[in-house]
């Protein structure tokens, strides 16, 4: 669980059952996963370094869904 903390530390930060940090902590991971999307997408439309970028954009959204997945379990009470 300490690994996890290190590598998502907003999850952890939620109160469990504190609607107003769930949503604000919900938000940022949202809006920051889509903006940086975004701007690797546009990226990854150059010819030899898309590749690149195209990874670095999966490896975000991963990212993203695993931050959002713990900010869920953690409002609900199921990760400490």
């Amino acid at each position: 669980m300490d690994s996890l903390k290190k590598i998502w530390p907003m999850p952890f930060k939620i109160e469990e059952k504190n609607v107003k940090s769930f949503i604000i902590n919900l938000l940022i991971f949202i809006v920051i996963c889509a903006v940086v999307g975004w701007l690797i997408g546009i990226l990854a439309g150059i010819p030899i370094i898309g590749i690149v970028f195209s990874i670095v954009g999966a490896v975000v959204e991963l990212y993203g869904f695993v931050g959002i997945v713990l900010c869920i379990l953690k409002f609900l009470g199921i990760v400490k």
